[in-house]
């Protein structure tokens, strides 16, 4: 079990919980921040990584390469709908703790068909902490989303840890219903749970149906860019990397019972965050390592295009992240002009990634409107 140190580079505060590695099992690690965690845990810490996923459309085998010959890594393709295979899995590698992100994700599919989303989402989720109910675990940190709290008017304070639930799509509904299982099976059955809640991420690596990559994409290739409604929808974004270091911090110091909220303190409309990839965008048609990859139409802000909005579209989300800055000495470190511009460079230099997941048709027919 850990123990007390001064000198954990893990964490930015002084006198904290020492990290000892563990055996940790991680869901969904082939998805987007499933694979930052499992990168930045195989590079900066000791922990030995299980990491399972069914291999959906989302999942990507190429987000973790750099880490697939780690002796501390390994692979195992499981649906976490398959209690049965759970069962085995915790059997044979005994994990000292779990990071449950295995989850459907996005809003739109949500709408277009709900039931694989209570499938993976709440039964998905009851089968892992029923799992987990027979080992001798140190933590099981339930991974959610800022949704689950509904939307928020302009003048109303943050999301904080006991903001009453109030989810608004089926997406953050069996997100919702997750979380109360997890914390039920924390009172109940003593599963050591904790609970995160986060803001919308970006970065490298995230499936090109959401609306930062998805933008980046038809901007450099003279598309259209859709936007729903008048883009005056707000959303608090917080860089990928920034998440995974989060949730380590919470694998090495994060208490059961406990609820941290993650957010990237970067709260800003669609418009804006449209306009500012564009702006992005624009800047590096001058650019000579880049030019030739982008189809230059002119200015780039004039591709956008309002749609008609989605049914029950939240209209803000943000996070207060005091909580988790005062326990556990994390906030985001990445500002989001640096991030963005990150981020739209990685899209640009890594095409062999994302070209293979536009030939699928449900990839090409929403432009990040998830958000």
């Amino acid at each position: 079990m850990p123990g007390s140190s001064c000198h954990n580079p893990r964490l930015s505060y002084v006198c904290v919980v020492e990290s000892v590695a563990m055996r940790v099992l991680i869901t969904g690690g082939l998805g987007f921040i499933g694979s930052a965690v499992i990168r930045k845990a195989i590079a900066e810490t000791d922990h030995e990584i299980i990491n399972i996923d069914k291999i959906s459309y989302a999942s990507t085998s190429g987000s973790v390469e750099s880490v697939q010959n780690s002796s501390r890594y390994q692979f195992m393709r499981c649906d976490i709908t398959d209690k049965k295979a759970l069962m085995e899995i915790f059997t044979t590698v005994k994990p000292d703790a779990v990071l449950h992100l295995a989850a459907e994700s996005h809003v739109d599919r949500s709408i277009d068909g709900p039931e694989v989303f209570v499938q993976s989402n709440i039964i998905g989720t009851f089968n892992l902490l029923e799992a987990a109910r027979d080992y001798d675990l140190q933590k099981f940190i339930h991974v959610s989303t800022d949704e689950v709290f509904g939307s928020l008017n302009l003048d109303d304070q943050q999301f904080h840890e006991s903001t009453p639930y109030n989810p608004r799509s089926p997406y953050s509904a069996t997100k919702a219903a997750s979380d109360h299982l997890a914390r039920a099976w924390g009172e109940t059955f003593e599963v050591p749970v904790t609970v995160t809640n986060c803001s919308n991420n970006y970065g490298p690596y995230q499936f090109p149906e959401k609306l930062i990559p998805l933008t980046i994409i038809k901007a450099i290739s003279g598309e259209t860019l859709p936007v729903y409604g008048t883009g005056e929808n707000i959303r608090d974004w917080l860089f990928v990397d920034d998440h995974a270091e989060a949730l380590l911090n919470v694998l090495d110091a994060g208490e059961a019972g406990e609820t941290y909220l993650i957010g990237g303190d970067n709260e800003r409309t669609n418009l804006e965050l449209v306009k500012t990839l564009c702006k992005i965008i624009d800047d590096r048609k001058l650019n000579q390592q880049y030019a030739s990859q982008i189809v230059d139409k002119g200015n780039t802000e004039d591709l956008i295009q309002f749609v008609i909005d989605r049914p029950g579209h939240d209209l803000r989300y943000a996070i207060n992240s005091d909580h988790i800055q005062t326990k556990l000495g994390w906030k985001p470190t990445i500002v989001p002009e640096v991030g963005l511009e990150q981020t739209v460079d990685w899209y640009l230099e890594n095409a062999e990634w994302w070209k293979p997941l536009l030939k699928e048709q449900h990839a090409t027919e929403r432009i990040g409107v998830k958000n």
